[in-house]
């Protein structure tokens, strides 16, 4: 993995990324009192700027904060972080903590200022043999906690997972629970059979995917059939093709789930469709506005 690009923001300003310093009492450190969010840019614009900045303000809403920024604020930050560090395609870090306190306390205070943090890392461009070959998967049980709607930087059990699929040689860990599909360690899924592509619902277990709602509006779009609704496993196991969408790479297709072969064991003609619409879209919002006029 790539280090990431040298300048960064903490609590107001722009500084060389190896000299931020936090407080070991923040509340971040100390009990993962924090949310984040990830946003792909793609030649100098923050892409999906708006959906990302709404989940965000929705995580904070949920632990009982107020973004500490409002839109345009954060436009303008996010932009100015964006050209700091060269421009191009890259990927945005933004993480905001409850702040730090004189020890080490449960409850919440609410006159605290919160620590905000944001980075820039590179972009990797997506593979050519994931076009031709796709990626693998593993399959495991959901151990993470009942809130995983809010992106909250308590991503132990994920960390967890994520390496348990690195260890097998593969991209990703597909989670399972109560014989159900809930998402990735890293990623939403979805599935495709009979030319529909279906999606599990969201709920406390499933953290709403800008990347996914994305594929599915384009789907729909480009005449695909669209079906949001519980998934079980064995419509997982059996499915024509499997798609993980993530914020830094788009939409990719699994063609191997626990060893075994998914659909064709290549890359769908779903996915082929969705791939090719999603890059037009970046395309078509090149230069573009991150917030509507007015």
């Amino acid at each position: 993995m790539a280090a990431p690009l040298p300048i960064a923001w903490l609590n107001g300003a722009f500084q060389p990324l190896a000299e931020a310093r936090i407080s070991p009492l923040d509340r971040g450190f100390l009990f993962a009192d924090a949310v984040y969010e990830v946003l792909p840019v793609y030649a100098g614009r923050p892409f999906l700027f708006v959906e990302h900045i709404a989940r965000l303000e929705r995580s904070l809403g949920e632990i009982r904060m107020r973004s500490p920024l409002t839109r345009p604020a954060w436009a303008a930050l996010l932009t100015e972080l964006v050209e700091r560090n060269g421009g191009g395609d890259m990927y945005l870090y933004v993480q905001v903590t409850r702040g730090a306190e004189e020890g080490r306390n449960h409850a919440l205070n609410p006159a605290l200022a919160p620590t905000v943090f944001l980075m820039a890392c590179p972009l990797a461009p997506l593979d050519e043999s994931v076009r031709l070959t796709g990626v693998g998967a593993i399959t495991l049980p959901d151990e993470r906690w009942g809130r995983c709607d809010i992106k909250s930087t308590s991503l132990l059990a994920n960390v967890l997972a994520k390496s348990r699929a690195a260890d097998a040689g593969e991209t990703e860990a597909i989670l399972l629970a109560n014989g159900k599909l809930r998402e990735g360690s890293s990623s939403s899924t979805m599935v495709v059979k009979d030319s529909v592509l279906h999606a599990p619902p969201y709920g406390p277990e499933i953290l709403p995917g800008t990347t996914r709602d994305l594929a599915l509006k384009l789907a729909a779009e480009a005449g695909i059939a669209v079906c949001v609704g519980p998934i079980t496993e064995e419509q997982l196991r059996t499915a024509d093709e499997i798609l993980l969408s993530f914020a830094t790479r788009g939409v990719l297709p699994v063609t191997r789930l626990d060893g075994a072969a998914v659909g064709a064991g290549r890359p769908g003609p779903v996915w082929s469709r969705l791939a090719a619409a999603f890059e037009a879209h970046r395309q078509a919002l090149a230069g573009t506005p991150l917030l509507p006029a007015g």
